[in-house]
């Protein structure tokens, strides 16, 4: 078995420092796909949620001391439901759907975590007096309000806002257990945008308040334009509202705002950016005239006067060994499943030191299998590696590393009538499809993908090795495409499907991941 040792991994984290700026923080804060991000500040301590949709555990909850450094420190929910579609049962899947667009408050010492799903047509609130240890406790009703912000307003009422194109607002029921009846009205229409008619208002949500000000925090997308961030401002949340357009560069929009203990301010917003995914940017605030203006010269700068970044690991993604110690998770954060797993099937403990896959069914496509585990990639280049014992694979098994979009790319072994085949499958062109087949004697193989997302080059390549030192270029070059069906950057990912008799199993030895 390899470990990886402690030497190699403070080697990388000295390698993920050294590419970053050593004075200042430099945009993007965090280069991988943390979309649709809300944050919150408590004492000095700043958590925010994010989007993973179909993804469990999902809704993942960060926290950071800086606004740049950020590490996992919890999930809302470990499934969201337990149905067909999230299950990967009976030919249903939930890609690009599940949980969207969380918001995280902090009211009279608990938390508080909401977020929508269109696969139950439900809203789901989860609370907590302790965010990073729980136990949460779920609140759900329907129907599903899109791109929804909650709001604890002084006088202790509680509002949600929500929708798109007509922004409406109602009062909650001080049990959050659904909208008091009567109150839901319409807000802001598009058509009085200021950005101009029928642009879309109204995506992401967020509501503030500041110095008795309300702050109302949305997205336009003016036709022919770019994403673009727009406020409104009232004196009263019942209205009137006057709106502003407040940043237009590079199409980084979406978030809201924050506040540092010594006075400054900030927008937390997001960049669509290619594979990836959606990279979250931090952007100066200063005050004038009881307006935030955002940016510098109505720029995102590139450098902040925020703390460097540390890079990456271990926050947001992290190598693994699969060894534990007594008390651990089995899994770390970094860690989530494609879809909900199938718990009966995956192990770190049947063989110490390594993650067991076992096939519990069988399946035709890839993207239906269950209990894929992921992590996400990150720019500006990065690879993960792994090596994967197989002796015990049955007749039709598929196992290996995938980078995980709708457009994917996996290299694995194949067992074909008693016969094991390293192979290369690219499905850039919508299908998968065989680039590269070679047969393989050996029980165990190391597997290597790699990433390149600068200047959205999008560019994969994959690779293996017999001894775990020389590496072999394999199959054809992956060209990574952001796609809808699937709303995700894309993933690494550890895989073994059967295809046609269950109960086969591999060993995944460990997870390598860092800068290309």
């Amino acid at each position: 078995m390899r470990n990886i040792a402690l030497v190699d991994y403070l080697f990388l984290i000295v390698i993920i420092c050294f590419s970053f700026d050593t004075v200042k923080a430099q945009n993007p804060v965090i280069f991988a796909d943390v979309p649709d991000m809300s944050m919150i500040r408590v004492g000095d301590t700043y958590y925010m949620s994010s989007t993973t949709m179909h993804m469990s555990p999902g809704v993942p909850i960060m926290k950071s001391k800086d606004l740049v450094n950020w590490e996992m420190v919890n999930y809302a929910y470990n499934i969201l439901d337990d149905v067909d579609d999230l299950n990967l049962a009976n030919g249903k899947n939930t890609y690009g759907k599940g949980s969207w667009a969380s918001c995280i408050r902090y009211h009279k010492g608990m938390f508080y975590v909401s977020t929508f799903a269109q696969t139950t047509n439900k809203n789901y609130i989860y609370k907590t007096r302790d965010i990073e240890k729980g136990p949460w406790e779920t609140i759900s009703f329907s129907p599903a309000n899109h791109d929804h912000t909650i709001f604890f307003d002084d006088d202790g009422k509680i509002y949600i806002i929500w929708s798109v194109r007509k922004l409406r607002i109602a009062e909650l029921k001080e049990d959050l257990s659904g909208i008091k009846e009567g109150t839901e009205r319409v807000l802001i229409e598009d058509a009085n945008a200021p950005v101009g008619k029928n642009v879309g208002l109204g995506e992401g949500s967020q509501l503030f308040k500041v110095n008795g000000k309300y702050y109302l925090f949305n997205i336009a997308w003016p036709r022919g334009g770019m994403r673009t961030v727009v406020i409104h401002r009232a004196d009263r949340i019942t209205g009137p509202w006057v709106g502003r357009v407040a940043l237009q560069d590079k199409g980084i929009a979406q978030g809201g705002l924050i506040d540092t203990p010594d006075g400054h301010w900030f927008a937390y917003l997001f960049r669509d950016y290619g594979s990836v995914g959606r990279i979250p940017y931090m952007v100066p605030v200063k005050w004038e005239d009881g307006w935030p203006v955002l940016g510098i010269d109505g720029k995102v700068p590139d450098k902040l006067d925020l703390p460097a970044s540390k890079g990456l690991i271990p926050g947001i993604v992290s190598p693994d060994g699969f060894s534990r110690r007594k008390g651990e998770a089995d899994l770390p954060l970094v860690w989530q499943w494609n879809h909900n797993p199938d718990n009966r099937f995956w192990s770190v403990k049947e063989r110490k030191g390594y993650l067991r896959l076992t096939t519990g069914r069988v399946d035709t496509l890839f993207t239906q299998a269950r209990n894929t585990l992921t992590q996400r990639t990150f720019g500006p280049e990065c690879y993960g590696a792994t090596a994967v014992g197989f002796s015990k694979m049955k007749d039709g098994d598929f196992a290996g590393l995938v980078l995980l979009q709708r457009k994917f790319g996996q290299i694995g072994v194949k067992c074909e009538n008693g016969q094991k085949f390293l192979v290369m499958v690219n499905a850039q062109s919508g299908l998968p499809v065989e680039a590269d087949k070679i047969p393989i004697s050996k029980k165990k193989v190391y597997l290597k993908a790699t990433c390149d997302f600068r200047n959205l080059a999008d560019s994969a390549r994959f690779y293996y090795s017999l001894d775990g030192k020389s590496w072999n270029l394999f199959g054809s070059r992956l060209k990574m495409e952001y796609s809808m069906p699937h709303f995700m950057g894309y993933r690494f990912g550890l895989f073994n499907y059967a295809t046609k008799n269950p109960g086969g199993y591999v060993d995944f030895d460990y997870f390598d991941i860092g800068i290309k």
